[in-house]
């Protein structure tokens, strides 16, 4: 039999690659030829020949977006979602040969009628729940019948770009977001706004929520700062915005951190020598780097709260908080002021109509810049830095007792909700007391965000039986992402059995936090996972974490694997 396995995810690449190998691997142990074309969102990896198409017996085509079919009409074909195809790849192929159908390309009149959706997914990091809850919305529009369309602003920029005839044709705009995005494009659109959290776990009441609960764009900006819109789940107000800034500021804290470590390679103090490369890379990542992370939290979150007006007011008040020494905190406080104060401006501030495009460019920065700076310099500044110097000296002089427990109390937080907000706050805590030289929280944040679906890795070898071949797989795959420092790769096992996964990770969490702490390991680098050892002296100790990561991840897998209900009980008892 000559089969045609064409994979498109553009939200997901590794779920395209994914699905062809292990569809062609299926295939040919049933003896079947194949040809294998994957589409990723920028270009398309070995395209079928017109001889192709017309050797194959049939065509199977796995997607969860819009994919053109036209040039298989007439041959007979199957579409499937990802999950359904992975669930037990031989079986699956067997059965979909059975119910191939000639493919008939549907008229523009039959889809007129359907029900249309565009959606923007963005969260802070912008690396895991971006992408998934893009692929859980498109795989539920799927089902639902209704046409979707996804751009995700992740950390490598916006994919998947929304085009304005998709916009026009929408019924509905969905933001699945956690951070604020630009929306001026969408005026005159219905939106519906919610997190990621919720997009991911619950994508078709979501989708039916967008459609039905929608309201216009002007509306759906206006609740108060500060008040949450329960009907979406979406986190909003000062934690909003607070979000918004550590998105921005993490790629620079990450490459600062990374240059720094580097630094490192050629010896703890090589970088005093004047001249020499471990002194220009400390200079471009500690000096340079490190320098505009604050600035860039400030500015960001008073973009968040009051757009581009606010941008330059906030960066100007992290600057003076760096300045100052009040630090990241210093920098929090700065961006609200800039924010609201900007925004206050905008809203009560009246020129006639033949200045006011000069408000946003003069007026707003001007009068927020000096209000800021002044507050900053003379009312908040000096205090702040003596709290941050009063928190970098405790955290420094701290006896094992209290490290032990702080180590608990970041490993538990990174585990509670893999990558939401309990798991942001903690991490976004250790990040800015890397500014501070405070190195050791990160060390212990960091091996505790690795331990959750790397421990669903061990339990899934542990208890094989207890898991359905599908969990199996996402088991190998949260291993991967747990050795790159992806907590939420845990997720689909969490959403699935969150009463026993999340308990089970807190314990392996606090274990590993603790563990680390008690060794004193400090972390160069914000990110990068075990990887990030590969750094010389990037971490002090490097056996003791590895040693402390490794125990937290047994515990959670041990732990996971004996309370775990066996997926096929139900089945053997019907038997």
């Amino acid at each position: 039999m000559n089969l045609l396995i064409v994979t498109a995810c553009p939200n997901g690449q590794v779920t395209s690659v994914l699905c062809s190998r292990l569809l062609q691997a299926a295939a040919e142990r049933l003896g079947w030829q194949t040809c294998v074309e994957v589409h990723d969102s920028r270009a398309i990896g070995a395209p079928l020949s017109e001889a192709q198409i017309a050797a194959a017996d049939w065509v199977l085509v796995v997607k969860t977006g819009e994919l053109s079919l036209a040039r298989f009409a007439g041959k007979r074909l199957v579409q499937a979602a990802p999950a359904e195809a992975l669930a037990d790849p031989q079986r699956f192929l067997q059965d979909a040969a059975e119910r191939a159908q000639p493919y008939v390309e549907r008229a523009e009149s039959e889809t007129a009628g359907r029900r249309r959706l565009v959606a923007i997914t963005a969260c802070p990091t912008g690396v895991a729940h971006t992408f998934m809850a893009a692929e859980a919305l498109q795989q539920a529009a799927q089902r639902m019948g209704i046409d979707l369309q996804v751009e995700t602003r992740g950390s490598v920029g916006a994919r998947n770009l929304l085009d304005e005839a998709a916009i026009a044709a929408a019924d509905a705009l969905l933001l699945a977001t956690d951070i604020e995005v630009d929306t001026s494009r969408f005026a005159g659109k219905k939106v519906y706004r919610c997190g990621t959290g919720v997009a991911l776990k619950q994508p078709q009441q979501t989708l039916e929520k967008a459609l039905s609960e929608a309201r216009p764009l002007a509306e759906a900006a206006a609740p108060a700062e500060g008040k949450a819109v329960a009907s979406s789940g979406e986190k909003s107000g000062p934690y909003k915005h607070l979000l918004t800034g550590v998105s921005y500021m993490l790629p620079m804290v990450v490459a600062g951190g990374l240059l720094i470590a580097l630094s490192f390679v050629f010896g703890i103090e090589a970088f005093k020598e004047e001249g020499t490369l471990a002194a220009a890379l400390m200079k471009i990542g500690g000096e340079s780097a490190f320098q505009l992370m604050v600035p860039l939290l400030a500015g960001y979150i008073a973009y968040s709260i009051a757009d581009r007006p606010g941008l330059a007011p906030g960066m100007i008040g992290g600057l003076l908080a760096s300045s100052l020494g009040a630090g990241f905190i210093g920098g929090i406080v700065a961006g609200f002021l800039a924010g609201y104060s900007a925004k206050a401006i905008a809203h009560w501030v009246r020129l006639p109509a033949s200045v006011e495009a000069l408000k946003p460019i003069l007026i707003i920065p001007l009068l927020a810049s000096l209000f800021t700076g002044l507050v900053m310099i003379y009312l908040v500044g000096s205090p702040v830095a003596g709290m941050l110097a009063g928190l970098t000296a405790f955290l420094d002089g701290m006896g094992s007792t209290n490290a032990i427990l702080l180590g608990v109390l970041l490993g538990g937080m990174m585990c509670v909700d893999l990558g939401g907000p309990v798991n942001k706050a903690a991490y976004a805590f250790s990040v800015g007391l890397l500014a501070s030289s405070s190195y050791a929280p990160m060390a212990a944040t960091m091996a505790a965000g690795m331990v959750p679906p790397i421990g669903m890795a061990i339990a899934t070898v542990l208890a094989r039986r207890k898991f359905a071949e599908s969990e199996r797989q996402a088991g190998k795959a949260a291993g991967v992402l747990g050795l790159c420092f992806i907590s939420e790769g845990a997720i689909p096992f969490a959403a699935k059995d969150p009463l026993r996964v999340i308990p089970a990770s807190i314990a392996g969490g606090a274990l590993t936090g603790a563990l680390s702490m008690y060794f004193g390991c400090k972390l160069m680098a914000p990110h990068g996972g075990l990887f990030v050892l590969l750094i010389p002296n990037a971490i002090n100790h490097a056996l003791p974490y590895l040693f402390a990561i490794v125990a937290g991840s047994l515990v959670t897998g041990v732990l996971y694997a004996l309370i775990k209900q066996p997926e096929v009980q139900p089945q053997a008892v019907g038997a």
